[in-house]
This record gives C-alpha cells, sequence and structure tokens, in this order.
C-alpha cells in the first residue's frame, strides 16, 4: 500500500501531515488503553519492538508488487491486532514503515504521512469492529472463519478506499487514474482470499501452543475473554 512517489505532490500534501497527526493521536489512544488494560507499560514496550520487527519483515521481506497508484503487500494487520492488541499493532506498523523508508526506500519518506495513515486509521476501525463482532465471553483463539474475515474485509477495505482517496485528491477523476486506482484495488482485495486463513492458523497455533503464547508477549484477549 505504499503511495507512489508523484500521486500527490505540493501543496495538497499538508493533508497527510494532518491525517498523520490524527492517526497518531489515534494510536497514542490505542496505546493508553493498552497499558490500561492488556499488561501494562512493560508489555506494551515488548509487544511493540516484535510487532516493529515483524512489519519490517513484512514490508521487506514478503512478496510486494506495484499495481497502479501503489503497492500491493501482505501486511497481516488483523493478525498483528489479534495476537499482540490493537496499541502494540499500531506502534509496530508505524515504526515498521518508517524503519524501512529511513533504511532502504528513502524515496517514500514524503509519503509517509499518506502511508502511515493508510494504515493507521483502518486498523483503529477494525479494533472498534471486534468489539462489536467479538462477544464478551469469546477468546480470539476460538474466532470463527467468519469473524477472521469480517475483520481482514474492513482493514484491506479500509487501506483500499484511503489509497483511493490519496490518488483521486492528487490526480483527479481521469480515467487512467480511475483505470489505476481500480487495479490496485482489485489486486489488493485479493489478499481478503489468504488474511483469514492465515489468521486462522495463526490463532489454532497459539491455541495449541497455548503455554508458549501467554505472558507478556501477546494480546491477553488472546486466550482469555473480556
Amino acid at each position: 500500500m505504499h503511495i507512489e512517489p508523484g500521486v500527490v505532490e505540493g501543496a495538497k500534501i499538508l493533508l497527510s501531515y494532518a491525517t498523520a497527526v490524527t492517526a497518531f493521536g489515534l494510536t497514542a489512544k490505542l496505546a493508553l488503553d493498552s497499558v490500561r488494560n492488556n499488561g501494562g507499560v512493560a508489555a506494551l514496550v515488548l509487544r511493540s519492538l516484535l510487532t516493529t520487527a515483524l512489519v519490517f519483515c513484512f514490508f521487506e521481506v514478503f512478496p510486494h508488487h506495484p499495481v497502479g497508484v501503489s503497492e500491493v503487500h501482505l501486511i497481516l494487520g488483523s493478525t498483528l491486532l489479534l495476537l499482540f492488541g490493537a496499541g502494540a499493532a499500531a506502534i509496530g506498523l508505524a515504526a515498521g514503515l518508517l524503519l524501512q523508508g529511513l533504511l532502504f526506500a528513502q524515496f517514500d519518506l514524503p509519503q509517509y504521512g499518506m502511508n502511515v495513515t493508510t494504515l493507521l486509521i483502518p486498523l483503529w476501525g477494525i479494533s472498534l469492529l471486534a468489539k462489536r463482532i467479538v462477544a464478551p465471553g469469546t477468546a480470539y483463539v476460538d474466532l470463527s472463519y467468519k469473524q477472521a474475515l469480517a475483520l481482514s474485509t474492513a482493514y484491506q477495505g479500509g487501506i483500499v478506499a484511503w489509497v483511493a482517496f490519496w490518488a483521486f485528491y492528487g490526480h483527479g477523476f481521469s480515467s487512467e487514474n480511475l483505470a489505476a486506482v481500480g487495479s490496485f484495488g482489485l489486486a489488493y482485495m485479493s489478499v481478503i482470499l489468504i488474511e483469514p486463513l492465515i489468521d486462522l492458523g495463526v490463532l489454532a497455533g497459539a491455541k495449541a501452543l497455548s503455554r508458549f503464547s501467554q505472558g507478556p508477549l501477546f494480546n491477553v484477549r488472546l486466550h482469555q475473554a473480556a
């Protein structure tokens, strides 16, 4: 979901700074909630370091291909949220993206505000969705395929919506831009075919290896009902 250089230029890029501030504010709220309800400060720090390393690997090691106005990545946002909690997932996405830009893709740094907005606001959205569709008495290791699909679809759909917004904001609704956004959307939504299965596989592994997947490195809700 890296926005390509040149999609938004000039004074228009100032909007991305404002949306990034909003995204960081939501991240701070998620982190504070994690400190209060999900293991405290030390657990949040440990999980954030782990999610940052994972996100960096997702961007640098996993296959990724430019399609239309952006790139198609397997980000596993819903997986990170389920395993490590929304606060650590948000911090890891923001920090992993920045680290990747600083070390390997400096040309992406001007687009950081757009890219971090595109990652974090949908994550905040699925953190709210999880509270609505997962009953308080259900641990995350017991999620159904339908619930995993709903979370993944919402996250990937949010990413596609934000990428489309930046593309139309930057270059309008020309036929060429519409085609580029459409091709990206179709390619990216194909991730929905994969991510729920990954989520369920990871959760099944966490359940089978429960003695190793509890403690400060993992989301309290992973094994405990709310």
